[in-house]
């Protein structure tokens, strides 16, 4: 039976309409760099900080939960995508909107602990904003203008300098936990008492940074010690595998064996930078080495990035489901200062990202990103999934991108080593819902019940 004309004809029109995102050629950074423009601009467009209407504040995607999807620390690891995406290809079409952004954010202090955040203010949400202002100052992104009085070296030093401070830290004497940064930054915050890799990861990868672009060697011992420490706790084991984090009152022994890939790549790419910074020492390769061997294995089994913590379970919410993209980024971002392992890197995101590509068949334009690569296919929209595929091609052209600057080399950011001396401890002025207790990484209910995956962990092993 034929079709009428006009029936004909629409069909005819879906394909436009509802085309799967185009596969680049692999080969080509100018294919990527097309590609990955795409999904920078479906990204922004869960970003409604430019509406009118906009009733939040600017620079953060929509949320909190209940009222949205998105806690304030996945706002910073946004703008820091775009700022990888920038350098990758050049692009400079979200200066003012990351400019601006970052600007809101920074806080009243200048070290991005804005007071409408502090209820859920933990360490690694204040890190992840500092380590994209860290990102600007490595690529000499424009700084700020006059008239705000700051700097992007400055806010990343106020953090760092913030977190040294003993008041952030462990000081219970004899404790294994000692001189460890609490995952959360005030003391009436829930999750005080858990010590967890991802805030002393980016503590340690800061510091690393920090180190490299000043020149300044106590940035370097800081990092060195923590490093040490997660080795000593046993977050870091002697095959490479990297654990979530532990408990004060238990000592740090209840160690959490779930493993989350941003945990092993914020620690790589630290890695990599004491590696140069170090004048590429024999420890700083084998640590770096036994780090990236370990990680493809674990969270690419297939050779696709799999969260195999949650995922393998069906159980990830939207702070995990971002950490295929930082896995790409910085690991990737690693092969600059490290290029030994550039190939095995390389080869095996490519696959990776390959997959990304892929699940990126859905939403109202039929090109919005999934999130289940290895299965392929598309489950629903959301911002991380674009950062996540954003970020998987935005490493795979950072083979061909400028070795970050230092204060030696180009860098223009001048910064102030004193900022961030005066710490401000949060007085409760209202109750914390249960929405405010929930940080970057993993739900406080399953991190405060001492949760952990043994199952999953026998079963990758």
């Amino acid at each position: 039976m034929r079709l009428s004309k006009r029936i004909a004809t629409g069909l005819l029109s879906l394909p436009c309409a509802l085309a799967a995102l185009s596969a680049p050629d692999f080969t080509s950074k100018d294919s990527l760099a097309q590609t990955a423009k795409v999904v920078a601009k479906d990204l922004i467009s869960f970003y409604k900080g430019e509406d009118k209407d906009w009733i939040y504040a600017i620079g953060i995607l929509p949320g909190p939960p209940p009222e949205g999807d998105y806690y304030w620390w996945i706002g910073g690891a946004m703008w820091g995508t775009l700022l990888d995406y920038r350098h990758a290809t050049g692009d400079n079409t979200y200066d003012k909107m990351i400019t601006r952004s970052m600007i809101e954010q920074s806080g009243e202090n200048k070290d991005f602990m804005p007071a409408n955040w502090t209820a859920s203010m933990g360490n690694d949400d204040q890190g992840f904003w500092a380590m994209s202002a860290m990102l600007a100052v490595e690529t000499n992104f424009p700084a700020p203008p006059p008239e705000t009085k700051l700097d992007w070296l400055a806010l990343v030093q106020a953090v760092w300098n913030e977190q040294t401070m003993v008041e952030r830290r462990v000081e219970t004497k004899g404790s294994r936990c000692e001189g460890g940064l609490r995952w959360q930054a005030h003391s009436v915050n829930n999750g005080w008492d858990y010590i967890n890799t991802i805030s002393n990861g980016i503590y340690f990868n800061l510091g690393a940074r920090l180190a490299r672009y000043t020149g300044n060697k106590t940035y370097a011992e800081h990092s060195e010690k923590t490093f040490e420490m997660l080795e000593r706790l046993a977050y870091i084991d002697k095959e490479g595998n990297v654990h979530d984090g532990a408990h004060l009152p238990k000592n740090c022994l209840d160690v959490n064996k779930l493993q989350f890939s941003y945990n092993a790549a914020v620690l790589i790419q630290g890695a990599a930078y004491m590696y140069d910074v170090t004048g590429q020492s024999q420890k700083w390769k084998d640590r770096l080495d036994l780090l990236v061997d370990r990680s493809l294995a674990v969270f690419l089994p297939k050779g696709v990035a799999f969260e195999y913590a949650c995922e393998g379970v069906g159980s990830c919410n939207v702070d995990m489901r971002s950490f295929k993209g930082y896995l790409h980024r910085w690991v990737s971002q690693a092969t600059v200062l490290a290029p030994h392992i550039k190939d095995k890197v390389m080869k095996a995101f490519e696959t990776s990202a390959r997959a990304g590509v892929a699940a990126c068949q859905g939403g109202g334009n039929g090109q919005m990103c999934g999130f289940a690569w290895e299965q392929g296919g598309f489950d629903k929209p959301s911002a991380v999934h674009q950062m996540n595929v954003l970020g998987a091609l935005t490493g795979l052209m950072m083979k061909d991108a400028k070795p970050p600057v230092t204060n030696a080399t180009g860098g223009t950011s001048k910064g102030d080593a004193n900022a961030g001396n005066k710490l401000q401890e949060l007085r409760p002025v209202a109750p914390i819902t249960a929405a405010d207790r929930v940080g970057a990484g993993i739900l406080t209910s399953l991190v405060l019940a001492g949760f952990v995956g043994s199952c999953v962990w026998m079963s990758l092993n």
